[in-house]
């Protein structure tokens, strides 16, 4: 059976520009090597996301528009050189279908160029779940339709979220409310042709307030729908234990080298990872599936770490460089739901691999990528199904249906709280204020000369 390639990565970019070249470098670690000749890769994926979190200082992610302009241009420099010096003999390049962010949680979506026209329709959404439902810690989705043949109008549906979950080891509950604010209130919305709203010409879509224009009347769909498939990527902040660390538990970081059956191999502390334990207990993340991990925990390094990094120096390192004040965790996940059962058996998702790519040195924590490939098969609604039978059918919390109008009370907060930032905690913002002190303060001088005159 034919199948559709993605590849997934998910990165916390500390609210810095990423590093271009480094960035891409490393983007592609994770696609699996060709089995004919190992220098070389596999053919390029269909479809590439990047979930990101923290993606810009907060003011610029609150106002959004062209503040965000180049930290997403900056991912896209990084996927066109990717792409270069990975199929460097192929005239292969990638176009980005869809942009969209929720204060400080982006995703982009690319298709290879050879395959965009496949793609039949675009929806987005997005949720806020940090302080008074803003953007600060939320999600944002694309669900996309990529055509199954170019003779029908059947497609296979996909769903990519990006989030963004609350921090602090002890926060684990406040993580699970978080899961269920994703699955109540990110309802999705049609884009245009061109993965643009519909209805707005480039200047509308720019503008940030724009997206609570949507008709809340439309069709409401939330993450869970039974035709599509579900991946959810982010910095979902689980950690390795319920309170923070103290003096004597570092010792039990783990290190580099250590022999799987140490103490100190990472492996002992995955056993402590709290996503698995809350999904498990079904109390978060409900029928998602992850491969199975195998790379050291994404978070926290330390600027020691990072200032290695920076130099070219980690090989040099002799262990790993752990923030002291947190235990190191599997902070940074991609999770998708697994195939319903009333599809033929012999229909697998694939993971073809699942990584962390090194540390970059603008960020404490480190990416993570999923190659994985899917039938080029429509999910069918089932004739007759019990909704227990599939987590589509059933989902675990019902919409909200005040979703729209929460959603444009705390957009109304972001811009206030990004107008209030970008004034006082940006360089742009304090000249602006300067100047208009200046102004006030020469206006009330001059009036007051002419009225003393």
């Amino acid at each position: 059976m034919d199948r559709l390639n993605l590849y997934i990565l998910t990165f916390n970019c500390a609210r810095n520009l990423v590093p271009t070249d480094r960035f891409a470098s490393h983007l592609f670690d994770v696609l699996p090597q060709s089995d004919a000749c190992p220098q070389q890769s596999v053919a390029p994926p269909e479809l590439l996301v990047l979930s990101l979190q923290e993606i810009a200082p907060i003011a610029y992610a609150f106002l959004g528009g062209s503040l965000l302009v180049p930290y997403f241009d900056a991912f896209r420099s990084a996927v066109d050189l990717a792409v270069a010096k990975r199929w460097s003999d192929d005239d292969v390049k990638y176009v980005n279908v869809a942009t969209k962010n929720c204060g400080l949680t982006g995703i982009m979506v690319f298709a290879r160029s050879d395959q965009a026209e496949k793609i039949s329709w675009i929806e987005t959404a997005e949720v806020g779940v940090g302080v008074q439902e803003m953007g600060n810690k939320g999600a944002v989705g694309v669900r996309l339709g990529y055509l199954e043949s170019d003779r029908g109008d059947d497609t296979v549906d996909l769903t990519f979220v990006a989030a963004h979950l609350a921090p602090m080891e002890d926060a684990v509950d406040r993580r699970n409310e978080d899961w269920r604010g994703i699955v109540e209130r990110l309802v999705f919305s049609k884009e245009g042709p061109n993965g643009g709203r519909e209805g707005m010409d480039e200047t509308e879509e720019q503008d940030e307030s724009a997206a609570l224009l949507q008709d809340p009347r439309r069709s409401q769909s939330g993450i869970f729908v039974p035709t599509s498939h579900l991946f959810f990527a982010g910095d979902l902040n689980y950690r390795t234990s319920d309170l923070g660390p103290t003096i004597n538990d570092r010792a039990r970081f783990p290190q580099l080298n250590a022999d799987s059956d140490s103490p100190v191999h990472h492996s002992q502390l995955l056993k402590h990872d709290q996503l698995t334990r809350e999904i498990q207990a079904q109390r978060t993340l409900h029928g998602l599936t992850e491969a199975p991990i195998t790379f050291a925990p994404t978070y926290k390094y330390s600027l020691e770490a990072r200032l290695a990094a920076a130099e070219g120096r980690q090989d040099e390192l002799k262990e790993w460089k752990w923030a002291k004040n947190r235990w190191p965790s599997w902070c940074d996940r991609i999770l998708y739901l697994d195939l319903p059962p009333w599809m033929q058996e012999g229909d697998q998702i694939q993971p073809h691999g699942y990584d962390a790519l090194p540390l970059f040195p603008t960020s404490d924590h480190r990416a993570v990528a999923l190659s994985v490939s899917v039938p080029l098969k429509p999910i069918s609604p089932p004739a007759t199904a019990n909704p227990s039978d599939d987590i589509r059918l059933s989902p675990p919390f019902a919409i909200d249906r005040d979703w729209h109008s929460k959603r444009a009370a705390a957009r109304t907060k972001e811009l206030l709280v990004g107008g209030l930032a970008y004034l006082g905690l940006t360089r742009e913002g304090n000249g602006l204020l300067l100047a208009t002190t200046l102004g006030v303060a020469g206006g009330w001088l001059v009036l007051r000369s002419i009225f003393e005159g």
